[in-house]
Parts: structure tokens; C-alpha cells; sequence
């Protein structure tokens, strides 16, 4: 271990309530991985907290050191910001507890909590909080940075539905915020991911659902230029009770998929009709009419299922890498080059997803929160996935390739939960006209920039300059 890391362990050691795991320690290499087999790092230390008092403990003894500082929560972090080589981890994966109150349909969720850890408790109660769509994803990454998912457009943005946090500070400090205390703050953290501290607490909005009508269906290469134009079209009009998504990749050799389109371009339509089934049959019959028939679906599904579809999809371990951004149109060339793309994808598990936003999550106005970009409602997100350490470079080269075609059209502007770690000159693009009132309040709480492993927002006196 190095000195700092010594110096921490030693400082936390006697009062630390939770583990604290070096290597070579049982339990440490499990600690040490995290979903993004792309990111393999050995942490000096891992402070595994099992309380608020745990995690300032934490802080306070790499804040005196200055040991570089990851803080994991389920890990899930696309660019590897969960942990780190050769410093302090702390890990929150002890603290997932969630207290529902359904008359008041509200929840307090711990900072460790991943997403089915809150659906497993708020659909008891036949209520459901806006997130993500794995379930094995940490709740408090994704709403720090937005948390967009199959209910954004009913419900909004899961940063939307946050009434309140409560953080852990550089200093040490536990500080609450909401609207009407350290409302800055409250602003900042929503949409500003891992910047100001770590979450130990939200306090968030719940809605009632159970079950959704989940309709799916491939459309082969020859339709997916005549899919993509009534898809543009057709979702500025679409109802909010409708999330229509659509993945560019290679159909998979599986028996529910027409032999004729296994291991071919296709355009994989995921629909979900939030409403009554009856109100929405008109919208998915016509979505699926630009479908193979026989890969059509179209059923009733529990919330708790549809949560937990796409799990094995995303498995821990693979490897990830991603570029993202969005269009306020997409216009005959960008189509044209999405078309394109389908048609070279290097892998039979990247895949080239366009999803609509819209909805409920632009009725937010667009400086009530830090997240980005509401007006630009066509959001795109490039992920490769594969196993072999041997196709990174083929998997990142087809990624940026199709990334620099079709960069020109988009708009300036990403979603942070979607960066991979080597593109920290596109955060002043995320946040852009409130990259000023950003810098400001990450000068505030984190002058020293303490909390740096994320989509980094520098304070004033480290260089941050104004966009």
C-alpha cells in the first residue's frame, strides 16, 4: 500500500463501523470489480461504509492525505468512475435501504440503493419511481446525471422527481438541500452527476403503475430508412403514455427471431403504452405494422418484469464503450448515415439506440436543473459492447467513426450518464448555458475539487473557464 493509503487506513481503522478492504484481503477482488470490464483498477483501500458517519470518516481521512478518491454505489459507472488505482474507494454498497410512504406517495432511498432495490419496495405499495432500465444499475449515478429510462416521458427525468438530497460534503460536512434549503445546491444536483459530494440520502416523488402493455417487433434492413422517417414523425404527436425506442444492431440467433433476419441488420422496436391497453392499441398496431410480422409482440407486462428484461443483456464484466448526443431533428442525411452504421456494427451485442424524449420530461423548464439538453428531444446513444480485450480497439474505432459522421448535425450537448471516461472536454457541452452557475457552485462546495473522478466540473481556482 502506498503511504497515503496507510495513513487512511490507519486514521479510519477504530472507528470505521462498516469494512475496510485491502489487497489481498478475502472479499477485496469481488469489491475491486466493477461493471465496465473495460475498467480493471486495483484501489489501495476500499472503505465499504455502513453509515452517514462511516462516510465522512471516509472523507475527512483522504481529504487530510490527498489520496485520489473513487465513490461507488453500484458500480455501474460506464466510464469507471467507481473506482480507481492505487487510491480510497468508498463504497456504499452496505446502505440500500428504502422507506416507502404510500399515502403520501414518497420514498427515501439510501445512497447504496440499486434500482430494483427501490422497485422491489415501491411496487408494494402499486407505486414506482422514474429510472433506469437495468435493474443492477445504482440508483444515485443515474439521477445525478438525469436518469432517462422507459418511463421519462409519463413521469419525467428520475433527477425530476427528487425532492430533496442529502450529501456528504468535501469538508466532511452532512448538508440537506432542497427547494427551499441550499436551493443551489439542490439545482446543481440534479443533472450535475458525482461533483458535490456524496448522496447518502433522496428523498423522491413516487407514481402509481404496476404493469404496462410491452409491444416489440424487428423491422429488416431494407425497412429501417422508412421505419426511422415515420418514427421521427410520429413521436412530436405521440401521446405521453407512449416510449417508443429503437435499436440499430444484428438480429440474434434465437428462436423467437425469423430465421431469415438471425445474425442480420435490423431495427429492434421496443414500445411501452403506460395508459389504458385499450386507449393505446391504435399507437402500437401502427408501429408494428413497419414490422416482420412474425417477430411481433405485444403484451401486458408487470413493472417489476419490465425492469429487469434487459438485465442479462448488459451483464457485469463485458466490455463497454459509448459516445452520445442529441438532435432537435433527424433529418434524410442523418438517417442516411444511421443506415449506414447498422450495416458495419462489429459486434453482435453494440447496438445504435434513438429514443424520443419529449413528454413530461420537457414540461421541466430548461433552467430549473442542471441536466442538459430538454428541447433536443432526439437522443442517440452509440454502445459497443463485446467480450475479448483483443476487439477493443475495432469496437472504440467503429464507435468514434460513426460518432465524427454524424456529429455536424447534432446539437452541442450530451447526457452525462452516456460519456465514456475520455471525453472530458464535452462536459462544458453538457451542461453549456449553465456551465457558469455549474462552476460557480462546484467553487462553493469543492473549492479543492476533492470529488474529481466524474464527469468533472473543475472549481474557479483549478482552471475552470467559462463556456
Amino acid at each position: 500500500m502506498s503511504e497515503a493509503s496507510e495513513e487512511v487506513y490507519s486514521s479510519l481503522h477504530r472507528r470505521f463501523k462498516g469494512d475496510l478492504l485491502r489487497p489481498g484481503q478475502s472479499g477485496y477482488e469481488d469489491a475491486r470489480i466493477i461493471w465496465n470490464g473495460m475498467v480493471a483498477r486495483t484501489p489501495a483501500l476500499i472503505a465499504r461504509c455502513a453509515d452517514v458517519s462511516d462516510i465522512q470518516h471516509a472523507v475527512r481521512a483522504a481529504a487530510e492525505t490527498g489520496i485520489v478518491t473513487a465513490v461507488r454505489c453500484g458500480g455501474h459507472s460506464l466510464a469507471g468512475f467507481s473506482t480507481c488505482d492505487g487510491g480510497l474507494v468508498i463504497d456504499l454498497t452496505r446502505m440500500r435501504q428504502v422507506t416507502v410512504d404510500p399515502t403520501k406517495r414518497r420514498a427515501t432511498i439510501a445512497g447504496g440503493c440499486l434500482l430494483g432495490s427501490i422497485d422491489g419496495a415501491t411496487q408494494k405499495a402499486g407505486l414506482v419511481f422514474p429510472s433506469g432500465v437495468v435493474s443492477h444499475t445504482g440508483a444515485s449515478g443515474l439521477i445525478l446525471g438525469g436518469g432517462t429510462g422507459w418511463l421519462t416521458r409519463r413521469f419525467g427525468l428520475s433527477c425530476d422527481n427528487v425532492e430533496g438530497f442529502t450529501l456528504v460534503t468535501a469538508d466532511s460536512s452532512v448538508v440537506r438541500c432542497n427547494s427551499k434549503e441550499n436551493p443551489d445546491l439542490f439545482w446543481a444536483l440534479r443533472g450535475g452527476g458525482g461533483n458535490f459530494g456524496v448522496v447518502t440520502e433522496f428523498e423522491v416523488k413516487l407514481h402509481p403503475l404496476t404493469s404496462v402493455v410491452l409491444a416489440e417487433g424487428l423491422t429488416p434492413e431494407s425497412g429501417i430508412r422508412g421505419l426511422l422517417e415515420t418514427w421521427r414523425d410520429f413521436m412530436a404527436e405521440a401521446p405521453i403514455d407512449l416510449k417508443w425506442n429503437i435499436d440499430l444492431r444484428l438480429a440474434a440467433h434465437a428462436n423467437k427471431v425469423p430465421g431469415e433476419l438471425r445474425g442480420r441488420p435490423v431495427a429492434s422496436s421496443s414500445l411501452i403504452w403506460t395508459g389504458d391497453p385499450e386507449a393505446g392499441r391504435q399507437y402500437l398496431q401502427r408501429a408494428l405494422s413497419l414490422c416482420s410480422p412474425d417477430s411481433v409482440s405485444s403484451k401486458i407486462v408487470s413493472f417489476l418484469n419490465l425492469q429487469t428484461m434487459a438485465d442479462s443483456d448488459f451483464p457485469s464484466g463485458r466490455r463497454y464503450y459509448t459516445k452520445s448526443g442529441y438532435f432537435t431533428y433527424l433529418d434524410d442525411s442523418v438517417i442516411d448515415r444511421l443506415v449506414e452504421a447498422v450495416a458495419t456494427i462489429p459486434s453482435s451485442e453494440t447496438q445504435v439506440e434513438v429514443a424520443y424524449l419529449g413528454g413530461a420530461a420537457a414540461r421541466m423548464g430548461v433552467d430549473e436543473t442542471a441536466f442538459g439538453d430538454r428541447n433536443s428531444p432526439f437522443i442517440l446513444n452509440l454502445l459497443a459492447s463485446w467480450s475479448e480485450p483483443s476487439a477493443d480497439a475495432g469496437n472504440v474505432d467503429w464507435i468514434r467513426g460513426v460518432f465524427n459522421k454524424l456529429r455536424p448535425a447534432m446539437k452541442p450537448g450530451v447526457y452525462v450518464n452516456f460519456m465514456s471516461g475520455d471525453e472530458q472536454d464535452r462536459v462544458p457541452e453538457a451542461y453549456h448555458e449553465r456551465w457558469d452557475r455549474m462552476v460557480a457552485i462546484k467553487s462553493q462546495y469543492d473549492p479543492g475539487n476533492f470529488f474529481r473522478l466524474n464527469q468533472n466540473v473543475p472549481p474557479r481556482r483549478l482552471g475552470a473557464k467559462s463556456s
